[in-house]
């Protein structure tokens, strides 16, 4: 889920030929309820922005396992070696 526009998702999902439909939430109320929007620093500068966290989600909406602070290079790797 991202907070970038739904038209901003179908750009980048067009362009990068990803099949599966992306999540938007400008309001940021998701990311809110998940803990997922907050405070960052980044080089003394501090904003708001997304955390990067994967949660796997089982048939009746129930969070199984939460992946906090993730290392996105290798990340899709880790949970499926996990999985």
């Amino acid at each position: 889920m991202s907070a970038d526009s739904s038209k901003k998702q179908k750009k980048f999902c067009d362009k990068q030929e990803f099949q599966y439909p992306m999540l938007s939430d400008e309001s940021k109320d998701v990311l809110k309820a998940y803990g997922v929007w907050g405070q960052k620093k980044f080089m003394g500068r501090k904003y708001d922005g997304i955390f990067r966290n994967t949660y796997v989600i089982d048939e009746k909406g129930l969070i199984e396992k939460a992946y906090k602070k993730v290392n996105v290079k290798t990340h899709a790797q880790d949970i499926l070696a996990e999985l």
